[in-house]
């Protein structure tokens, strides 16, 4: 599961880099607001974006990735308290929100809220299991071959387990930023539905999938 992290405060950038790796993740990080827009259709599961950063600030960023992608946990940093600020940010979908100085864990515990599956095996059924640490399908304790799109959409529609995706939301992170028509999304579900309990995968109309809860596969 990857993260794009934007803080122009180098020391700061590793010290978070170190940290979210030792968790598991891939962190793609950034000094700079433009550099970090050029990527940031590279298939994040979530976004730690600093306010004030060189050249494209983080809320100007946080404004463009909505206007793709809906969906996608954004956790905006600042060491402002500016009613305004704090405003405009939630306006434009911030998901949360920390205030320089922060303690790693406060924001550690953060994206474990929003952006993170706390354990690696997921129990579908009794019979199916998804290792999302290695992108594994365990069918009757044998592996099941998975496309890299099959994994990145179980990935992600596993991490929004019970939450609709969005169309959009799929193609920015399986996709990872490429056009995909919603046939190929389609085509795609249907490829993933015969490799697990067909009724655990479900559609919302004209918007886009979620995946059942715990128990309400079978």
């Amino acid at each position: 599961m990857k993260i794009l992290l934007l803080e122009d405060n180098k020391r700061l950038n590793e010290t978070i880099v170190k940290r979210l790796e030792a968790k598991g993740f891939e962190v793609d990080s950034f000094l700079d607001g433009q550099e970090a827009y050029e990527a940031i259709d590279n298939g994040y599961i979530c976004f730690v974006l600093d306010i004030n950063v060189p050249t494209l600030d983080g809320t100007e960023l946080l404004k463009r990735i909505r206007e793709f992608n809906i969906d996608t946990p954004v956790i905006i940093i600042s060491s402002t308290v500016e009613l305004d600020v704090i405003k405009q940010s939630y306006n434009y979908g911030c998901n949360d929100y920390i205030k320089k100085p922060f303690f790693i864990d406060e924001l550690e515990i953060k994206i474990e809220k929003l952006c993170y599956i706390d354990h690696d095996l997921i129990e579908i059924t009794k019979s199916y299991i998804f290792n999302f640490k290695d992108s594994l399908l365990v069918v009757d304790g044998k592996q099941e071959h998975l496309s890299r799109k099959e994994r990145l959409l179980l990935n992600l529609l596993l991490a929004q387990r019970g939450k609709v995706v969005s169309f959009d939301t799929i193609q920015a992170i399986v996709w990872e930023g490429n056009f995909a028509s919603i046939a190929s999304i389609r085509s795609l579900v249907r490829r993933v539905r015969k490799k697990i309990p067909i009724d655990c995968i479900n559609t919302a109309v004209d918007v886009g999938y979620f995946f059942k809860k715990e128990k309400e596969c079978n």
